[in-house]
Parts: structure tokens; sequence; C-alpha cells
């Protein structure tokens, strides 16, 4: 079985994916691959996405140098997503947080700041 052949893309040719930290289980982020980021990300095993703001591929810390060193790839169930088990260099969110789920929301709607304290919204 191939993964690239296996996985469902989207109508836009594009896969979800969450990135989960390797050693912690913390949720860290949510991004798209089309197949030439997976292909750069199963060869360099180095995170690699599509950006669907600039439309590009878009490999994670190219900028920042925070990367997500792919230790274990997991495909869902249905094909429609994976699960990419990273040891990430520095924070993930580009707010300087651990994780880009930093935000809590409430079940009365209220949305409070329940990260590492750097970002301010």
């Amino acid at each position: 079985m191939i993964l690239a052949e296996t996985v469902k893309w989207d109508d836009k040719g594009l896969l979800a994916v969450v990135i989960q930290h390797a050693t912690t289980g913390q949720v860290l982020m949510v991004g798209y691959m089309n197949e030439e980021s997976l292909g750069i990300t199963l060869r360099e095993h180095i995170a690699c996405f599509w950006s669907r703001s600039r439309q590009k591929l878009w490999r994670k810390g190219e900028s920042s140098g925070n990367v997500l060193h792919v230790k274990e790839i997991r495909l869902d169930c249905d094909g429609d997503a994976l699960l990419l088990k990273c040891d990430p260099v520095g924070p993930t969110c580009h707010t300087n947080e651990t994780s880009c789920f930093y935000r809590m929301a409430d079940f009365d709607g209220t949305v409070t700041l329940s990260g590492d304290g750097v970002a301010k919204a």
C-alpha cells in the first residue's frame, strides 16, 4: 500500500494534517498537505505543508527555524486525515506559543488564553 495513493484528497487536492508532539502528546497545530508536500515530508522527515492562504509549499520553520521533525505518520480510518507525531524545534505557533491551540473556549462561548502566556489574543 502506498500512502499517497491511499489517502483521500479533497476536491482541492489537499489533506488535513494534525501535528502532535511525539513525546508529550500535546496537539500542536493543524495544517494541510498536497501530494508534493507529502512527498517532501516523507523524504526529508521535516513537516512540509501547502499554504492555502499563500498558495505555495511551506516548510514549517523555514523562516523561524522552528521545524517539526517527523517521527511517525498515521492515517485515519477514512483516509482523509493524517496524524504526524513530531519533535518540534522551538514553539510551533507563529505567536511563539508551544501550540496553536492556546485559546480555550468555555461552554458559555467565552474564550480565554491558556497557553504559555506569550500570545496576547
